[in-house]
């Protein structure tokens, strides 16, 4: 994990100094919005398995750093959009920013930030470069979409629930390391390679940051503690404890929370049953697997140091606490 840690601080200041200095070039509010979310703390992420990918694949340029920078733009707007469908109040640790700003500048940033990081990716003259990112953007929305369906007729479905998580989640991941390969090779195999590691990476962050809804508290991962059963979202620990239940339990829970009507102490009560089952542990072991085939589908890359951090950057997926 050191080489992983010396990577992110090696890179960080690079990411951020291009996020800020992008921002800065934007108008007024839709500036002010987007540097509410982008310049908040954040772990950076997507734009760092970007420069992975690619430099594992023998990519030096340093004209990699704006379109590893899209990754982050897409991410900060699929962030906005998210908020305000939730009506969330905190994103990471900062007041949502539909609170702070109004939710028609909020929106409107969010679409100038999914603008730009599109006319990022335009610019390097590739068409499978766009065309990632453009369906990077379609599995994101559709995977919000299934989500919102899902609020509305909840079911104790596992399918469902990664179908919801693969398209809001992990499809961004993959597209990260898809960037990194398309814009280092023309190679289709190793695109697919770098992709399934992403895809895998990206559905094991998903479940780990949805264990830690019911593990952790506000002030380790800046949003609301029990936030996603509050918000009525059926997650993995969720539907672990829905499995064990009576019959007549479940279908009640389900009912309450189509209908937005359990009550603080109700919602208490679950997530005390879920941490007190272990449920969010559980969680974690799903996720383990995920990182395994993560690991697995870099086999067909050379070996390079780019190619071990990778490996531990799945690994440390693991071991979140925020």
């Amino acid at each position: 994990m050191t080489e992983l840690l010396q990577y992110f601080q090696q890179e960080l200041p690079n990411i951020n100094c291009f996020l800020k200095s992008e921002t800065d070039r934007m108008e007024g509010l839709v500036r002010d919005v987007a540097q509410h979310v982008l310049l908040a703390p954040g772990k950076r992420i997507r734009p760092v398995l970007t420069l992975l990918s690619a430099r594992s694949l023998g990519y030096a340029s340093e004209d990699i750093y704006p379109l590893a920078c899209s990754l982050e733009l897409l991410h900060a707007a699929t962030l906005i959009h998210d908020d305000i469908l939730d009506d969330a109040d905190l994103r990471r640790g900062r007041k949502a920013a539909h609170l702070v700003f109004g939710v028609t500048e909020t929106v409107l940033a969010g679409d100038v930030l999914l603008a730009l990081a599109n006319l990022i990716g335009s610019r390097y003259g590739k068409s499978r470069i766009s065309m990632i990112l453009a369906d990077g953007i379609m599995a994101t929305a559709q995977g919000e979409i299934r989500e919102i369906a899902h609020i509305s007729e909840p079911v104790a479905s596992r399918d469902t629930y990664m179908e919801i998580i693969i398209g809001k989640t992990a499809r961004l991941i993959e597209t990260s390391c898809r960037l990194g390969a398309a814009i280092a090779c023309d190679d289709s195999e190793i695109e697919d390679a770098l992709g399934n590691f992403g895809l895998n990476m990206g559905i094991a962050f998903q479940l780990v940051d949805d264990a830690l809804d019911y593990e952790s508290p506000s002030d380790d991962t800046g949003k609301p503690e029990g936030g996603d059963l509050k918000e009525g979202k059926i997650t993995l620990p969720l539907i672990l404890l829905l499995e064990m239940l009576e019959r007549e339990e479940a279908e009640e829970l389900l009912a309450g929370l189509k209908a937005m009507t359990l009550s603080e102490d109700r919602r208490s009560e679950i997530v005390g049953r879920i941490r007190e089952k272990g449920l969010g542990q559980q969680t974690r072991q799903f996720a383990a697997d995920y990182v395994e085939k993560a690991k697995q589908s870099l086999a067909p890359l050379p070996d390079s140091p780019e190619k071990l951090i990778l490996g531990h950057a799945a690994d440390y997926v693991l071991t979140r606490s925020k």
